[in-house]
């Protein structure tokens, strides 16, 4: 196999996404060389493509490669990595850089890969269930039989949030965009989907917490953010941590006009209301995190375990060979998929 990788010059659309030869990468101390056998996709890394994704800006800028997640077999190992060892199976992060057939990050960015899942569900399994992790147990906190509302409930994150909530022990009701979806949130865990396709979301939201949500989850943006915030409990938390309806569906470059009517639209949070309401609202970017060993460290320790316990499984994976990234990208834009993406070198 070539060692090549995806990169990108300049924002646009599918046609940035080109590939390069690459010279393998030589570890350094406490790093380790891992060959690709699976890469996730991320809706984060469209909005690097399209130059709107902040912290790609801040810690690369152009050119830059894409892809935070990744699993393969080490190939390397640098001085003082010993418990590592070429031929062994891993997953692991990176800060950027994962559309590549060769990845060399720190040794800390990668665990063993687990007996449970194959090399494509392990690829697809660390953003997603970091971000959820992060939302409900670093921001949220929320308490065994707490009622928590999970906006797109069979993608990535939702699906991975949904299953957290079940392991809290709270009472997760999920919200879908189409019928084909309702099966897999069902599965992961949701106590009630809301097929938001076929009826009222925030009528059928009241029903199925009438008192409101002690925690609601929202990557949406505009379109639900609003009511997101509305149908909180007292207390209640509101956590963002993205903004998709902002983004468009197909076509693959950012609609200016659109995206400055939304950000105009966008709820503004009153700290006098907030305190008077009794709720919070909570945000973060899980790229800025990369540099939390100990949250890093704890967070997928535990996640692993739950994993080989049975208490946590992959989503379901739709796998695309590398050469078909633009498609890939164009797939995770639609809003039409339901769990994770992952690139096939």
């Amino acid at each position: 196999m070539s060692a090549r990788k995806i990169v990108i010059h300049r924002p646009g659309g599918y046609e940035r996404l080109t590939f390069e030869s690459l010279v393998v990468p030589v570890p350094k101390a406490g790093e380790v060389l891992v060959t690709t056998e699976a890469i996730g996709v991320n809706y984060a890394d469209c909005v690097i493509r399209m130059g709107l994704y902040a912290s790609a800006k801040e810690f690369v800028g152009w050119p830059i490669t894409p892809g935070f997640e990744f699993a393969g077999t080490v190939s390397a190992v640098g001085e003082g990595v010993t418990d590592l060892a070429p031929g062994m199976k891993v997953l692991g992060v990176t800060l950027f850089g994962g559309y590549s057939t060769h990845v060399v990050v720190a040794r800390h960015q990668l665990f063993p890969l687990p007996s449970r899942l194959d090399v494509t569900q392990a690829a697809g399994f660390p953003a997603v269930f970091l971000t959820a992790y992060y939302a409900l147990f670093e921001l949220a906190h929320p308490h065994p039989g707490a009622n928590i509302l999970v906006h797109s409930a069979a993608g990535g994150v939702g699906s991975a949030l949904v299953q957290l909530g079940r392991v809290a022990g709270c009472r997760v009701v999920g919200v879908v965009g189409s019928s084909h979806k309702v099966e897999t949130a069902r599965a992961m865990g949701a106590e009630v989907v809301i097929d938001k396709s076929r009826e009222d979301l925030w009528r059928a939201a009241e029903k199925a917490s009438p008192k409101g949500y002690d925690v609601v989850l929202d990557a949406n943006g505009v379109a639900t953010l609003g009511q997101s915030y509305k149908h909180l409990a007292s207390p209640g938390k509101l956590v963002i941590y993205g903004f998709h309806s902002m983004m468009p569906r197909q076509g693959g470059r950012p609609n200016w006009l659109k995206l400055a009517w939304d950000w105009l639209r966008t709820p503004r949070y009153n700290p006098l209301t907030l305190t008077n309401d009794n709720t919070s609202v909570l945000a973060f970017n899980l790229s800025y995190l990369f540099e939390q060993r100990a949250i890093l460290s704890e967070a997928m320790t535990r996640m692993l375990t739950w994993v080989e316990e049975g208490k946590l499984v992959a989503p379901p994976v739709t796998r695309f060979p590398m050469d078909q990234v633009a498609e890939a990208h164009r797939t995770i834009e639609s809003g039409t998929t339901v769990g994770k993406l992952v690139l096939v070198p």
